[in-house]
């Protein structure tokens, strides 16, 4: 082991080298996934993307002899491979493929080589652009805008001021689901194209009142709003309107989805417009395969 190696496990910080040939995405989730489990060192991040030559490399090579510490690499050009590993290896210093492994696991089960595409994942396809368009849609129409587009949409969402609506049309854009949302307020009358779409799948979010009440007392506090009328945050006046919303969406015999506990409330929709939207709306990577099933994990009692 290199003593100058050797002399940063006594710091509270270490150096990261990441080293990919394509954007390096890949790369920098796993690494700062598994560096977040250490909270006695901070990662110095070093991330050198799209190295496919080797004077790219060279320079690569320079700087992780001047600032030793741990190598991670997504690099699929073997010649490249073996100099990055004989330079770590002169210098002592930890060196792993992160697709390595992953991809060896993958050979011995299918029993076929890989392709080696560099950045594969990032192919710009049809559905890479069908979500694009998702997304572009999504953003224009947020909270009420054009509501006379609404027809073009894919899914609309309803609901009262803070049931997560806005993050819930973006998580599902993100997987090519045109989505509009819709606030509801009471006593303000609905947009009237809403009750005469066709195509869209019209889904009402809502949650208790205690929920709604304590995140928009948090929201006024970091705001650092005083607001002289308290109906906003009044438990009595935030019930009528989730009463309200319940009563608009059985109305018009639109879905209801509880959204009281935020880590599920994403799933829960996800899992109905998978059931609800002609498939055909949805990438195939959105959609869950046939034989799959979710079970809840129960927390252990201790």
């Amino acid at each position: 082991m290199n003593p100058k190696s050797m002399l940063l496990r006594d710091s509270s910080f270490f150096h990261l080298h990441l080293v990919s040939d394509s954007t390096g995405e890949t790369l920098i989730t796993v690494a700062r996934a598994a560096s977040a489990q250490y909270n006695n060192a901070s990662p110095v991040e070093h991330v050198y993307p799209a190295v496919r030559t080797n004077k790219q490399l060279d320079r690569v090579l320079s700087e992780i002899e001047e600032a030793p510490g741990v190598v991670l690499y997504t690099l699929l050009d073997q010649m490249l491979i073996g100099r990055l590993e004989d330079k770590c290896r002169d210098l002592g210093l930890p060196c792993l493929s992160i697709l390595g492994p992953v991809l060896r696991l993958f050979q011995a089960y299918l029993g076929a080589e890989s392709t080696y595409r560099v950045g594969a994942q990032h192919i710009l396809n049809a559905e890479y652009f069908k979500r694009i368009d998702a997304l572009n849609y999504t953003m224009m129409h947020d909270d009420g805008q054009h509501a006379d587009e609404l027809e073009e949409a894919d899914v609309v969402l309803l609901g009262v001021s803070r049931t997560s609506k806005t993050p819930t049309s973006i998580y599902l854009a993100n997987r090519g689901v045109k989505t509009a949302n819709i606030p509801l307020v009471l006593g303000v009358p609905i947009p009237p194209q809403l009750e005469s779409i066709r195509h869209p799948l019209v889904i009402g979010l809502f949650a208790s009142p205690e929920r709604i009440v304590q995140i928009r007392e948090n929201r006024l506090l970091g705001l650092r709003v005083h607001l002289d009328n308290d109906q906003y945050v009044d438990r009595q006046a935030v019930a009528e309107e989730i009463a309200f919303s319940r009563r608009l969406c059985a109305r018009h015999n639109w879905q209801l989805i509880d959204v009281t506990r935020p880590r599920a409330f994403r799933l829960k929709c996800v899992f109905r417009i998978w059931m609800n939207v002609p498939l055909k709306l949805l990438p195939e990577s959105a959609a869950p395969p046939k034989r799959q099933r979710y079970w809840p994990v129960k927390k252990q009692r201790r």
